[in-house]
């Protein structure tokens, strides 16, 4: 299908561009998922798309400290965090159409290519990459009432020209009043000067205006509100209307933004920029319900999280938030003492046990710190200190229990090293989809893993059955290897249940230790699913667990 087919079907969409000026890490992502659920709380329908402009076909294979989390989609697609604020802030499931990458366009038009596909035709940036863009743009948007469409970097940036290009091209040829450009920058507060400084931001428009986009409205981020002369200077040099030139003061919470952009009619002047004036007033409560609670809680927990990149707050970050979502249901501050894993191996582990109310390792890769992950299982076991191991940190707890119940000495993991006793091991097939699928070691990296959305069945009468309510759950996977069920009756023995499998009973979903208030592990990743106004059941029974556990210490 042709790029103006697609556009035909989806003509009835309003499209909002959100680019990003002066410097990285503005928080654009938070910004067009809270403008989103502003509209949604409108009544309108939204959705978001993420254009990155780097050469990876998705950053599945990226360093966490280079890009952040990873945030899997339920389609099994492995994509930018800013996924993930969209999912927490509207409740609207993504889907791999949503992150769009230079890496998998020209992965595309090159295979193209190579198949004769393009009759001998010199195969160019424009229009062939731009057409690519435009039609991943307008994709499957029918009945869709705001498509958000973030592009990736800053302007100015080479590698993300040709997406700037193409968002200026579809400007033109959507009818007039369908397409909005948002333009998200800095006012620095200059000490010496006293002053914020409006000069990046001309700048950084005057780089926008050059590649043929004029912004419609201004979004300056700042740490005081911007004077009345200094918001006309803006306006007048950035040729926008005074009232579009919006502030974005920081705020303590990013649950705040939503209320914090409505006071500041950054919605309202969305909808003016698109002609429409009859929208109702968005019903805001249940946002207000999650500000007061976040910054009113009634105590405090304090978690210790085992990782191996505690030093990236992004690296974990739906994990962060789905923690404050527990924490916002339990009507409790969680302060998050981030840990990593190879201090563990290295200090007095007993510094740790008066201070924190619960233990969470959280998922990872690879052999580093591992001994350190596997020593903080231990405390939980040993002191009664609730614990909850996701993805990896349950395959830790299995080995743990292995080693220090069971009596599996040579208990370990397959991706590490040849081991003894490969309690956790790499299943070379398994069900997708009612065909059977394969993977081995020589499989390419970002594709050779348990990705999406998959079925699991819980043990009747179990504790994790009583947090779901329910025996049959879709969870989203991120992993290669699993626990390995040759062990299953030896560490049954030892006290371990087995409490969530798949549908073919093959592959572990859910472990649970018997005779211990609370320890779970999971081979899925929950923090993808949970949203403020709907936490995750599982995190709010682990905060729970430590809410009691804080009144015992």
């Amino acid at each position: 299908m042709g790029f103006f087919s697609l556009l035909c079907d989806s003509i009835m969409a309003r499209y909002i561009f959100i680019t990003g000026g002066v410097v990285s890490s503005l928080g654009k992502g938070l910004a067009s998922a809270a403008l989103a659920a502003l509209l949604q709380a409108r009544g309108y329908s939204v959705r978001l798309r993420k254009l990155d402009p780097y050469l990876n076909v998705d950053p599945g294979t990226m360093n966490p400290y280079q890009h952040g989390e990873v945030f899997v989609t339920a389609d099994g697609a492995e994509t930018d965090l800013d996924l993930g604020h969209y999912e927490r802030f509207t409740g609207c499931p993504s889907s791999r159409m949503d992150n769009i990458t230079a890496g998998r366009l020209y992965l595309d038009l090159l295979s193209k290519e190579r198949r004769g596909e393009y009759l001998g035709v010199t195969v160019q940036v424009i229009p062939h990459l731009t057409d690519a863009i435009k039609e991943s743009i307008t994709a499957e948007n029918e009945g869709v009432d705001f498509v958000f469409c973030e592009i990736g970097g800053t302007v100015g940036d080479i590698e993300g020209l040709p997406f700037f290009e193409a968002i200026r091209q579809l400007g033109n040829e959507l009818p007039r009043g369908q397409a909005v450009y948002i333009h998200l920058t800095l006012l620095p507060f200059v000490a010496a000067a006293g002053e914020l400084k409006t000069k990046p931001t001309q700048h950084s428009v005057k780089e926008l205006l050059s590649i043929g986009i004029q912004p419609d409205i201004l979004l300056c981020r700042c740490d005081r509100p911007i004077p009345e002369n200094e918001r006309r200077k803006i306006a007048l040099f950035c040729n926008v209307r005074e009232p579009a030139v919006v502030q974005a003061l920081d705020v303590k919470s990013i649950y705040d933004a939503p209320i914090v952009y409505h006071k500041e009619r950054l919605d309202s002047e969305v909808l003016s920029a698109f002609g429409i004036t009859n929208a109702p007033e968005p019903d805001l409560k249940t946002w207000h319900t999650i500000s007061h609670r976040v910054h009113n809680p009634e105590g405090e927990v304090r978690i210790l999280v085992v990782g191996k990149y505690t030093s990236l707050p992004d690296a974990y970050k739906s994990l962060r938030e789905a923690l404050v979502h527990a924490g916002i249901a339990n009507r409790v501050r969680v302060c998050l003492e981030w840990v990593e894993s190879e201090i563990f191996e290295k200090k007095d582990l007993d510094f740790f046990l008066g201070n924190v109310h619960a233990i969470l390792v959280p998922g990872g890769f690879g052999e580093r710190g591992t001994e350190g992950k596997i020593a903080a299982v231990k405390i939980a076991r040993t002191y009664k200190i609730p614990y909850l191991g996701i993805c990896f940190g349950m395959q830790m707890a299995v080995i743990e229990i292995s080693r220090n119940v069971a009596g599996i000495t040579g208990a370990g993991s397959t991706e590490f090293r040849h081991v003894q006793e490969p309690v956790i091991s790499l299943m070379t097939e398994w069900t997708d989809d009612d065909e059977r699928a394969h993977r081995s070691k020589s499989t390419d990296l970002g594709g050779s893993m348990r990705l999406g959305s998959y079925e699991a069945y819980l043990k009747a009468g179990s504790k994790i059955e009583n947090i779901y309510g329910c025996n049959r759950i879709f969870e989203r996977h991120r992993h290669r290897y699993e626990v390995n069920l040759h062990y299953r009756d030896r560490l049954e023995k030892a006290g371990l249940v087995f409490s969530g499998l798949s549908p073919d009973s093959l592959l572990p979903e859910v472990i649970e230790l018997k005779d211990h208030p609370w320890f779970i592990g999971v081979q899925y990743h929950p923090e993808l699913k949970s949203k403020p106004f709907d936490p995750h059941p599982l995190f709010v029974s682990f905060i729970a667990g430590a809410v009691e556990q804080s009144r015992l210490v």
